[in-house]
């Protein structure tokens, strides 16, 4: 009877373990432009892969203006 409270410990652990993962980045890319009156625009586009598999895009878009005098 120990032994098998034991074993449903593990079980129950190593299940655990398994189903919580790291995310995992499948591709990363940045891009900058700037225009005549100054403005940066950035955009970030991130891939992750999560442990179950499924794939999340994120885009970060950013917009900077210059201070005017």
């Amino acid at each position: 009877m120990k032994y098998l409270k034991v074993l449903f410990f593990a079980t129950s652990l190593s299940a655990t373990l398994a189903t919580i993962g790291c995310d995992r980045t499948v591709s990363k890319s940045e891009s900058t432009s700037t225009s005549r009156d100054g403005t940066v625009k950035s955009k970030e586009t991130t891939v992750t892969q999560k442990a179950d598999g499924t794939t999340v895009k994120t885009e970060e878009t950013k917009k900077t203006t210059p201070a005017k005098p």
